[in-house]
């Protein structure tokens, strides 16, 4: 027998106004269509830790430019009891993981409370937070929890944790993301664009079909855009439909002939694929992972157009503004005085969590993102000799500073962080951190003299942490993949190694590609850093103009309106 549909939206009662559709701006011309821009994570101040890596840092500059050019859009995320994790050290200085309930005077109670249905409980309630833009500078955005008396102890744990590893809690956030979500803009006063960053909401269009366009997907379409992140088919999620069906992921108990539509007939349902049948146009991160992801879904009937508009980061908030003055200036000497500065900041830093004493007169290498296999953060251990050799270099000393956070979960990412942890101890110059959120992303991106960025191509989509790096004074030397391919002039504004064949065994590509970073490191970087002290702030200086010219998040923000958001609605 067929279950009764989700409850329809619950609003509480309070003294409190009703909340509307609101900025504190009219919006510009160009920008006054009505978007609702849903994702899991926004990384927009270091202490309101509702993120956990690139996707919510891509996301927090997206808020604050879009505020800054006027746009009438606003953020839809969820208030993470505990956030992602807290990346601490075990007594041996191994990885410790900690998870610690947070809490934030900033957020305003919106009164609005309205519920979801998850799985057979009809009636899990979400409560609404609002951030005001005048707090961090962002567009209004709003924040679901279902920590509420209201709901029984496993509808509470629903919002406690980013990612979770359970399958369930991880389908129902985004049941209430998307769902609820969903609701919270129609109390607001709905929208004209739906945009979900990354498949995690995809229940929203699922909610949208039944609620406001009668189940037809070429209404729904007019309405409904999606970014996609991930460059390979495994990465993107995807579950068993008829266990999403039980989890009331579609809003609704459907019938297995309704499933079967949706998964064109298949046993399971990919997030990604569907949002790409679902929207009027989607667009990978970078032009690169624009043309792999094109070719990626090509063999799927009714998918879209997939563009690419290029991850970007917020210059007003990434740039040391004092850096900037001298870049501006032009005067060399007062470049390297901040940037000397600026590295003794971050070397404060390293001498309290490890006891080592870096120095600022020393060409300081930094390798800092997310932890995950494929981006190879201990490539340059592949070739332990080389390895020896180049950071027990008299003439050209070196410092080397590693920093990330795994998945709390990925053992074999927790096993590379710590077997850094132990390599390290044995050198005075060879450090790795805990506590990678955006206050020591910044020292780092400050500190840093070459940014070292080593994915396996072409698995990097976009990757970001090397712009706002480079708008610092520090040098990208990477492997060519993602946004580099667009930037890199080597030589010029970075040093980029050579493309390797992407079909050769895993093992020959990571091979060759460490020995394309050391011919980097010692016969160009190395030398021109101590050698060619003038070249090297041209470097500097021409690839801080380069970044700024493209890269920021006021272009990004510009594009997804004129790209995306005005895109002409599909014929068919």
């Amino acid at each position: 027998m067929a279950r009764k549909a989700a409850v329809k939206t619950t609003v509480e009662t309070t003294s409190k106004p009703a909340v509307k559709w609101a900025h504190p701006y009219t919006p510009a011309e160009q920008y006054k269509k009505k978007v609702a821009y849903f994702c899991m994570e926004f990384a927009i101040d270091q202490h309101f830790k509702i993120y956990s890596g690139g996707l919510g840092f891509l996301a927090g500059s997206h808020m604050r430019s879009a505020y800054d050019l006027k746009q009438n859009l606003i953020g839809i995320g969820i208030l993470w009891k505990f956030g992602y994790y807290d990346q601490v050290r075990n007594p041996d200085n191994t990885m410790g993981v900690l998870f610690k309930e947070k809490s934030y005077s900033y957020l305003q109670d919106t009164g609005i409370k309205l519920t979801v249905q998850v799985h057979q409980n009809p009636n899990v309630w979400v409560k609404v937070y609002y951030l005001a833009p005048e707090v961090f500078g962002t567009v209004p955005m709003y924040f679901l929890s279902t920590d509420v008396p209201e709901n029984d102890y496993l509808a509470r744990t629903i919002t406690e944790r980013l990612y979770d590893n359970n399958v369930q809690t991880r389908v129902a956030q985004s049941i209430v993301l998307g769902i609820g979500g969903g609701k919270l803009v129609d109390i607001l006063g709905g929208a004209d664009i739906y945009h979900i960053n990354e498949g995690h909401a995809l229940p929203l269009a699922f909610y949208l079909l039944n609620e406001k366009f009668n189940n037809n997907i070429k209404e729904l379409k007019k309405h409904f855009v999606f970014t996609t992140h991930t460059p390979e088919l495994a990465g993107n999620e995807e579950h068993d439909a008829h266990f999403l069906n039980e989890m009331c992921f579609f809003g609704k108990f459907l019938s297995k002939e309704e499933i079967l539509k949706f998964t064109y007939n298949e046993p399971r349902l990919n997030y990604t694929l569907t949002a790409l049948r679902f929207s009027k146009i989607a667009n990978g991160v970078s032009q690169l992972h624009g043309k792999v992801a094109q070719e990626m879904w090509k063999p799927y009937p009714d998918i879209c157009k997939i563009i690419a508009i290029t991850n970007a980061q917020d210059q007003k908030f990434w740039e040391d503004k004092a850096f900037a003055r001298a870049c501006e200036s032009g005067d060399k000497e007062a470049i390297i005085e901040r940037k000397h500065e600026m590295k003794k900041d971050l070397f404060y830093v390293v001498a309290d969590q490890t006891g080592k004493i870096f120095h600022s007169e020393i060409l300081t290498i930094v390798w800092a993102r997310r932890f995950a296999s494929y981006k190879r953060a201990d490539l340059l251990l592949k070739d332990l000799e080389r390895f020896e050799k180049l950071v027990k270099n008299l003439k050209y000393p070196i410092q080397i500073i590693w920093a990330g956070k795994p998945y709390p979960l990925d053992q074999s990412a927790i096993k590379i962080f710590n077997k850094l942890v132990e390599f390290t101890k044995n050198y005075p110059n060879l450090a790795i951190l805990t506590g990678y959120e955006m206050t020591l992303s910044r020292l780092l991106k400050c500190g840093a003299d070459v940014w070292l960025n080593t994915p396996r191509r072409p698995r990097e989509a976009s990757g970001t942490s090397g712009m706002t790096a480079a708008m610092n004074g520090a040098v990208n030397v990477s492997i060519l993949d993602g946004w580099i391919c667009e930037f890199a002039k080597h030589g010029v504004n970075s040093f980029v190694a050579p493309i390797v064949d992407e079909t050769l065994p895993i093992e020959e590509i990571d091979k060759q590609d460490c020995n394309n970073i050391y011919n980097l490191l010692e016969k160009e970087v190395i030398p021109t850093y101590y050698d060619n002290p003038d070249k090297w702030i041209e470097i500097v200086k021409q690839s801080r103009k380069d970044v700024l010219a493209y890269f920021t998040s006021t272009r990004m923000a510009d594009e997804y309106y004129k790209l995306l958001y005005n895109a002409p609605a599909p014929r068919k």
